[in-house]
């Protein structure tokens, strides 16, 4: 008689048992391999990000900004300051950092819970929420260190001076736009005949 296949139950094992033990473990590893373009540009960024904050806290005091103050990188265009941010972009919300610590915390959940309907398994998606997400946990993280955001990006175009922002800053500016462009050109499900 031929040895029959063996069955799944014989393959996985029973409950509880080694394979199928091993088997979970796989399965949970390849569903977050399966986002490993997502956690790379998170971690990326919030490597760069913390990095850049601990070397401007490391040396320049907080309130650095103003000649003789900063440092210039490219004078009267790029400086390098130390301000810190208790609101939301363009200091709005300002003194409102638990409020925005909150909405940050909550739109990394929202994000986790609607990975799939936001695409997340399309690697432009894993790159732009990366990004996005990165950026959140970046200024998320100082709220929580330092009860501000740690802003030293200071631009300067002629008589205009925009807003001080840092890497995390960037990065979620990067992400929504990466995410917006990428959704747009996107086919639009077919419209159902009524």
């Amino acid at each position: 008689m031929p040895a029959q296949p063996p069955s799944a139950e014989d393959r996985r094992g029973p409950p509880g048992s080694v394979k199928s033990e091993t088997t979970k473990r796989d399965s949970h590893l390849s569903r977050v391999l399966a986002y490993r373009r997502f956690w790379l540009m998170a971690g990326v960024l919030l490597g760069l990000d913390q990095w850049t904050k601990h070397a401007i806290n490391a040396r320049l005091a907080l309130g650095s900004y103003g000649p003789g103050a900063n440092i210039p990188v490219f004078p009267g265009f790029f400086n390098l300051v130390h301000v810190g941010n208790t609101g939301a972009a363009w200091s709005m919300f300002t003194g409102a950092s638990t409020l925005l610590a909150l909405l940050a915390a909550g739109t990394l959940l929202a994000v986790f819970l609607w990975r799939r309907p936001l695409g997340l398994a399309q690697p432009v998606a894993q790159v732009a929420f990366g990004l996005l997400c990165g950026g959140i946990v970046g200024n998320l993280t100082d709220r929580l260190l330092h009860g501000h955001v740690i802003d030293f990006i200071d631009l300067h175009f002629g008589s205009y001076i925009y807003p001080t922002f840092n890497v995390a800053d960037s990065g979620i500016f990067l992400g929504v736009v990466t995410y917006l462009l990428w959704s747009l050109r996107q086919p639009q499900p077919a419209a159902s005949n009524k």
